[in-house]
């Protein structure tokens, strides 16, 4: 009987693996790229917070440069203990920070022993500056590698993905470098920000047509600066003394003192220090306009030059006319004019007295009749030959219609500084308050500051060449700033 094959026996079934590896979803990519760049960004920062710091001389100076992350980039010279000198040196995610740590005894001594030397000493810190920054460079690059290196090998314990951190931080910092070169902005040496007790000797930064056009004596300036700290170092004598230029007018602007006593003391340091020719007040010097209050005016006959004065909406016509009773004291109103101190003003009080709840107040269209009111005055000045400089408002508003009739017209009111080109050319600065907006000062959760500016003016034409803008802190505080701005003709 023929022999049937038996039936091959089936595959055995393949075993089924019980795991899959997960797909790679869009939202995993963008997981992992988030955790990288937190990585990247976290170990550069821990690089060069620990490890990218660069000890430099520059000058008769042993200084420190680091780079810090910042969002707003610049330069910060820290002048321990006098204060600290910002720059707006370059638009970057990373600032440049040099802290004067001491200085070396034998330079300072042979800077102070022979001041011929400071003819070369803005060579010698060009070079030192240079040197440093590029030690500083090739130490951060350093820096971030490594901390971002190493921040990568601890969270992800693999090497291609810390080598990966390593060299996007490197990339970043490449990026920041490029975008603070494309970015450098030179000049900004001549528009610094003082804090501290910098702040008090505005000798520092020159005079306003010293620094517009004879760069030579602002170097010589910032020698002096250099020679000065040396000696404060040494023999803890005081900054140098505002040193008077003929062609230079000075105004001091102040306004909205509500009646704060400590401001008249403030205003006449100002006066001593910065040389002030002539001082502006943009009104509202009191808080009711009573007559209990004429005797906070006193102390103006004391302050030793004009006292050039328009009503706000806080000050009375009591308060007016008292003034006018004061022999340095000059009120403007309904677009009067007067020459003071070299400079041709033109004024006018806020039509509204808001603290007469008698009446009712005509709000910004009372405003801006005023300012037309102002500026048909102005227009009548020019016409005679006699333009004006300086127009003087409360209001902004006000001070806003001026447009087109005057190169620069002054106002307060809001208790903020501010500077701004209205439409027709006109420049319009605006004073915060000088008296730190008086009682008002401790209603919120911080003091307000106190404000005040000096205005330089060219002698020859009467023309706005720089400001600075000086901030105090406020009640119970001890801070103080002054920035320094250019005019850009």
């Amino acid at each position: 009987m023929p022999r049937v094959p038996a039936a091959s026996a089936p595959d055995p079934p393949r075993e089924r693996k019980w795991w899959h590896p997960p797909r790679r979803t869009g939202g995993g990519r963008w997981l992992r790229a988030f955790g990288l760049t937190g990585v990247v960004l976290v170990g550069a920062w821990l690089g060069l917070l620990i490890v990218g710091n660069v000890r430099a001389p520059v000058g008769p100076m042993d200084t420190t440069m680091a780079l810090r992350p910042s969002l707003s980039g610049g330069t910060k010279v820290d002048v321990s203990p006098l204060g600290a000198l910002t720059l707006d040196s370059h638009v970057a995610p990373v600032r440049l920070d040099v802290d004067v740590d001491q200085l070396d005894p034998g330079r300072a001594q042979a800077l102070v022993d022979h001041p011929e030397r400071l003819s070369g000493l803005q060579d010698e810190v060009a070079r030192d500056v240079e040197r440093g920054t590029l030690d500083l460079a090739v130490r951060s690059c350093v820096a971030v590698v490594t901390g971002a290196t190493a921040l990568g090998l601890a969270v992800y314990r693999r090497p291609r993905p810390a080598l990966a951190a390593g060299g996007l931080a490197l990339t970043l910092l490449a990026a920041c470098g490029v975008s603070a070169w494309a970015t450098w902005n030179p000049k900004s040496v001549l528009e610094p920000k003082f804090s501290g007790l910098l702040s008090s000797a505005p000798s520092v930064v020159g005079n306003a047509r010293s620094i517009v056009t004879d760069f030579d004596v602002y170097q010589q300036e910032l020698a002096r600066l250099v020679t000065n700290v040396t000696k404060l170092y040494d023999v803890a004598s005081t900054l140098p003394a505002y040193q008077p230029d003929p062609s230079t007018i000075r105004v001091l602007h102040v306004s909205d003192i509500h009646l704060n006593p400590a401001a008249w003391k403030i205003i006449g340091s100002l006066v001593d220090q910065y040389k002030v020719d002539v001082i502006v007040d943009s009104g509202d010097t009191m808080d009711h306009g009573t007559s209990a209050e004429k005797g906070f005016l006193d102390p103006v006959k004391d302050l030793g030059v004009p006292y050039v004065w328009v009503r706000g909406n806080h000050d009375s016509r009591a308060t007016q006319r008292y003034l006018e009773g004061i022999r340095n004291a000059h009120v403007l109103d309904e677009g009067e004019a007067e020459t003071i101190a070299g400079v041709r003003f033109a004024g006018t009080g806020d039509p509204q007295f808001t603290p007469d709840r008698s009446q009712a107040t005509g709000g910004d269209a009372a405003e801006r009749l005023a300012g037309a009111r102002l500026a048909s005055a102005l227009r009548d000045q020019k016409a005679k030959g006699t333009p004006v400089d300086i127009a003087v408002a409360h209001e902004p508003v006000a001070a806003a219609g001026t447009d087109g009739t005057v190169p620069l017209v002054l106002c307060g009111h809001l208790h903020t500084q501010g500077t701004k080109i209205l439409p027709l050319g006109t420049r319009l600065r605006r004073e915060g308050s000088t008296g730190g907006s008086g009682l008002r000062a401790v209603e919120g959760q911080y003091p307000a500051p106190i404000e005040a500016s000096v205005l330089y003016l060219d002698r020859d034409t009467r023309r706005l060449q720089a400001w600075d803008a000086i901030k105090l802190g406020g009640l119970g505080r001890t801070t103080a700033e002054v920035s320094r701005h250019l005019v850009k003709h």
